[in-house]
């Protein structure tokens, strides 16, 4: 049964909560019958995902051009204030989800990286894309991703915001894992991901950036519904992403890649292709009638 959290937020109760989770990854709790995912890896960031012979491109931004993201980012809410409390109630409210579409589809938005992001959006492009038939957009995507993975890095490192399922046993769409629990929580990863490409699809096909954003939008939170982050976290993606794809705009190589996508992906939809599952994206259709607080 869910506890609600309390409001207190001292060091020793983030301590004490960091290692009943610990306890948690091996207790029975562990295998409560409650649909789970694997979180699963993007693709290694050392093999090019097309062509997995080839060395990983580099990112497109550089130390100078990448923006400062720890600089803009505004903190995350601190203990006993009206943004914790306000996520505290989203996170509760949220755990009873289970079960529901929407939690059938947070699960399914655990997988990251291009070709899952590309997967998801499948309904929006009623087209299941093959990888293979648009290369350059897969590498352009994977490239964008060093630079956002940049951009994730230094936030999560210096508020090392603990996860909301730390310290209680509430359900989680995923396994509870040490490893998830110790890699903190702000900005979200996923989301900071997810609305990236949404706005990189969108630039490629703009008379479909109105489903693709609101497919990004209901894949940031996922992770809110599938209790692995706090709403305030998911915010804070989109915001990095939009700082991030803001910063590639003005790259001349990324800009040319993205030329070539356009292309490449407008051959791909007007062609063949598999029609995707109608059940996946009637599902998509009732968590977007959905709203989170």
């Amino acid at each position: 049964m869910m506890r609600p959290l309390s409001s207190g937020t001292d060091s020793m109760l983030r301590l004490s909560c960091l290692l009943a989770a610990l306890l948690l990854s091996t207790s029975p709790l562990a295998a409560e019958p409650v649909a789970q995912a694997k979180e699963k890896s993007a693709p290694s960031l050392s093999a090019d995902p097309v062509n997995p012979d080839k060395p990983a491109q580099k990112p497109y931004l550089t130390d100078e051009t990448a923006p400062d993201t720890l600089a803009i980012l505004p903190p995350p809410p601190g203990g006993h204030t009206a943004g914790e409390s306000a996520d505290r109630a989203v996170y509760n409210m949220t755990r009873a989800m289970v079960g529901t579409p929407r939690w059938d589809l947070a699960t399914s938005d655990v997988a990251e990286g291009s070709e899952a992001l590309l997967e998801n959006m499948s309904c929006v492009l009623a087209r299941r894309l093959d990888p293979k038939r648009v290369p350059t957009l897969i590498m352009m995507l994977d490239r964008a991703r060093l630079d956002l993975v940049r951009a994730v890095r230094a936030p999560k490192r210096h508020y090392r915001r603990l996860r909301p399922f730390v310290g209680n046993e509430a359900p989680i769409c995923v396994a509870r894992d040490p490893h998830l629990a110790d890699s903190f929580s702000y900005p979200s990863g996923h989301a900071t991901q997810g609305w990236a490409y949404a706005l990189i699809m969108a630039s490629l096909l703009p008379e479909k950036a109105t489903p693709l954003l609101l497919r990004g939008r209901l894949y940031g939170e996922s992770r809110v519904v599938c209790g692995v982050h706090w709403m305030s976290d998911v915010v804070a993606g989109r915001t990095n992403a939009s700082i991030v794809v803001a910063a590639l705009m003005g790259d001349a190589g990324f800009r040319a890649d993205l030329d070539k996508a356009r292309a490449e992906l407008k051959a791909a939809l007007s062609g063949e292709g598999t029609i995707p599952d109608a059940a996946a994206c009637q599902r998509e259709e009732v968590a977007a009638r959905e709203t989170l607080p």
